[in-house]
């Protein structure tokens, strides 16, 4: 919907057909060109140096954060600037003093956060300008995505691209007047100082005030009509989810680097919406080109350094093409779409491999990640202290080896490997790429913090490995198993990341969701993955709904006791809460068939309509009605690292139509899927809402399990769980006692000869009915299993 030109030229700002002047924005010759940041995607792709000294008193500062919950709001109650929490007090104060705000946005484990942090906001020439000139407000991200979608939206009009710490300058009746990322204290690499930038702007607002407050009013006007209207009358015909699948494939395979997997240059991102959605145009078209983009890209970020090969979990991103250095923080909405998309693989593919890189991520956040009642924490941060006696912390510290290490490593521990220790060194380095200089290339490391260190990465088969020191494939795994069970020991001995312990409503339902569809790959520890989703669907259930006000929250901090002081302070969920875990409960409903899951799921469903959907123009809008100080209420349009909460409730409102056979749901899906239809391209854009659309077009499968709770009644459920099939929705009926989500199948589908039976029912047409597991899993297989094994 929102249509960011910029213009070197003219320096023309466009919104959605209303256009801006830079030079009326900001009258300043100079002041445009000052704020515009380095075109990256998200945050600078690699490291600086953070000098961070290490408190060793009582600290000289204390500000208004220290009462804050957010890590990332603590992490700068002690600088010397005047921080504001976002808020009333904060905004009242600018409009009685007449100040501009300036708005900084970022999040605990931001790397290039601390680094300003570090390089201007702890200093205290920095500050005094800063408190003289403005009323300065901190936003952690995560607890408020609202207000950082909106200022997003701006910068990336502004400069192309985006990314965290966001700096803003904003009116006192909060209209962005310019904007831009990290600013370096001094002027360097290209970049205006950002003491530069704040004399800049405070000047102009004391000599063209009004103009700049009329213009910041119009940029809002221009956004608010961008994000939150309808953008034409286009809708979908009935039969057009074909042509939208092929115009969708036809770019994935252009942009598909056949070489490294994945899709684009560099830095590369994971991208999952759009490999589980390679995955749905699979089964769909047959097409064997598409699985290969996906399982192809899921293999080369699982062999890359953006794999934790020692311990398991992946970093949110790449800095190369090849997958090898990683930008090191740790997201929990990383980890949850990925455990989907390895356990999705594996169910089509059956190897084994995929499950393994699933069962790393489940290993890794479980010991690293869950707070003992079931939650899971929000991230861990990139940088780290190389050593305990070192005061200055370094991105991947905690993960990078020497080849010296690692052969020590091995030495001390000879008497674990069955062949001799020289052996498994030049082994298990060979498998990794670990060399004595180091495999870290120079332009993925260019301020030398990962001089002669490695970075895991396998860059050769296994087969290849053991075929080149004649060993077998038992031998290679134990020596790999053995090997990095050592280095994680070392490892924890390390100082760790930082951890942000604030546990997001919606990344714990993506969790729900990858522990689901993990636990029905039916591996032999599956009753792990119960245990940790039944404890998750609790924790929500009991942390993170407010039973009274009958709303979700945003997120909640420390034990799940303190639950009375977190309702004191809440933020109440936003959009992608409630879809998100919605979602997350209609896969867990899948693997538990506990009809109270399914019947929560649809309550939710019913909140979040009330709360977010647009009546006037339909979809969701991502915040609640008349939320204080939201100058605008805007609707997602794309899927990015995260799916955006219309593409998921689209597929949710679906799924409970059929499970609860209420028109209401689908008719709000046809009329979210026509707002976003002038989207183009709509399957590369929206790949998770390409899903939904094609589940819309093509139908669903639900499948009745009719039966009593008896052995060949498993059976059958465990049958229908190993498959990756989009479109399945299960009903278990059991004649002895009926639920209330199955009461409405109870009359419908009857036991064939008294044996439990399965109906299989295709867009609410149902084949005929199957008594014999065997006979329903070789079904299963023809239509759902992939031809290549």
């Amino acid at each position: 919907m929102l249509q960011n030109i910029y213009r070197t030229s003219n320096r023309l700002i466009s919104i959605n057909s209303r256009s801006y002047s830079a030079v009326s924005l900001i009258k300043s010759p100079n002041l445009y060109n000052l704020v515009r940041s380095p075109s990256r995607s998200h945050c600078l792709p690699q490291t600086l140096i953070v000098k961070r000294t290490m408190a060793a008193s009582l600290p000289e500062h204390t500000n208004r954060l220290s009462q804050e919950k957010s890590p990332y709001l603590l992490q700068h109650a002690h600088n010397p600037v005047d921080w504001y929490p976002w808020g009333d007090e904060a905004i009242q104060r600018a409009k009685n003093e007449n100040k501009l705000i300036f708005l900084s946005v970022g999040y605990s484990t931001c790397h290039w956060c601390h680094v300003m942090e570090h390089e201007s906001f702890e200093s205290a020439e920095v500050a005094k300008i800063m408190n003289e000139n403005f009323i300065n407000i901190k936003v952690d991200r995560e607890e408020r995505p609202d207000i950082d979608k909106i200022y997003m939206n701006f910068v990336v009009m502004m400069n192309g691209s985006g990314g965290w710490p966001m700096s803003v300058w904003l009116t006192p009746d909060l209209a962005p007047i310019t904007a831009g990322t990290y600013f370096p204290p001094k002027s360097r690499w290209g970049m205006p100082g950002f003491t530069t930038i704040l004399e800049t702007i405070a000047a102009k607002w004391k000599t063209d005030q009004k103009e700049l407050a009329a213009t910041g009013i119009k940029v809002i006007e221009g956004i608010r009509s961008a994000l939150t209207k309808k953008s034409s009358d286009a809708c979908f015909e009935p039969g057009s989810a074909e042509a939208k699948l092929h115009e969708a494939v036809r770019i994935f395979k252009y942009k598909f680097d056949s070489q490294f997997g994945g899709f684009g240059d560099h830095p590369k991102f994971p991208e999952v919406s759009r490999l589980n959605f390679l995955f749905h145009a699979y089964i769909v078209s047959k097409d064997e080109d598409i699985l290969d983009m996906a399982t192809t890209s899921l293999r080369k970020i699982g062999n890359g350094g953006i794999h934790d090969h020692v311990f398991g979990g992946f970093a949110r991103y790449s800095v190369d093409r090849k997958w090898h250095v990683p930008h090191f923080e740790k997201m929990l909405y990383d980890q949850g779409q990925l455990m989907s998309s390895y356990s999705n693989a594996f169910k089509l593919t059956k190897d084994v491999e995929f499950l393994d890189f699933a069962d790393g991520i489940f290993r890794y956040i479980m010991k690293d990640l869950r707070h003992p009642s079931g939650g899971f924490f929000s991230g861990e941060d990139a940088d780290s202290l190389p050593t305990a006696g070192d005061k200055v912390k370094i991105e991947g510290a905690f993960y990078a080896w020497t080849w010296s290490e690692i052969r020590d490593a091995i030495a001390e521990n000879g008497d674990k490997y069955s062949l001799p220790e020289d052996e498994v060194c030049k082994i298990y380095c060979h498998h990794y790429d670990v060399r004595k200089d180091g495999n870290v290339e120079p332009s993925s490391d260019p301020h030398g913090h990962l001089l002669a260190k490695n970075i895991l990465i396998v860059r050769k088969s296994q087969a290849e490995t053991c075929e080149k020191f004649q060993i077998s494939s038992h031998q290679l795994k134990e020596i790999l198993k053995t090997t990095n069970e050592i280095l994680h020991e070392i490892r924890d001995k390390r100082p760790r990341p930082h951890l942000d312990t604030k546990i997001i409503t919606s990344w714990n339902g993506l969790i729900l969701s990858g522990l689901s569809k993990l636990s029905n790959c039916r591996s032999e520890k599956r009753e792990e993955y119960m245990k940790a989703a039944g404890e998750l669907y609790k924790f929500a259930r009991n942390s993170l709904f407010d039973k009274d006000r009958k709303v979700l929250l945003r997120s909640c901090y420390g034990d799940g006791s303190e639950l009375a002081e977190i309702l004191s302070q809440r933020i109440d969920g936003f959009l992608d809460d409630y879809a998100f875990l919605i979602k997350g409960l209609l896969d867990y409903y899948k693997a538990s068939l506990n009809s109270e899951v399914l019947d929560w799921a649809k309550e939710l469903q019913d909140i979040q309509d009330s709360l977010f959907w647009d009546k006037k123009d339909g979809a969701y809008f991502y915040s609640q009605a008349h939320s204080p100080n939201v100058v605008v209420r805007l609707k997602e349009d794309s899927d990015g690292a995260e799916p955006c909460g219309n593409s998921v409730s689209a597929s949710n409102l679906i799924l409970l139509s059929y499970y609860f056979d209420e028109e209401n749901y689908r008719q709000k899906a046809n009329k979210l899927f026509d707002y976003f239809a002038s989207t183009d391209p709509f399957g590369y854009v929206l790949p998770k809402m390409m899903s939904g659309l094609l589940l819309n077009e093509l139908g669903l499968d639900l499948v009745a399990v009719v039966g009593p709770d008896t052995e060949i009644t498993k059976q059958f459920v465990e049958v229908l769980q190993r498959f990756y099939i989009p479109g399945m929705i299960i009903v278990h009926v059991d004649p002895e006692n009926p639920t209330a989500s199955s009461q409405r199948a109870q009359d419908k589908y009857k036991m064939v000869n008294g044996k439990p039976t399965v109906y299989i029912c295709h867009d609410k047409v149902c084949r005929m009915p199957v008594t014999d597991p065997k006979k329903l899993e070789d079904n299963l297989k023809e239509n759902y299993l992939t031809k290549q094994l």
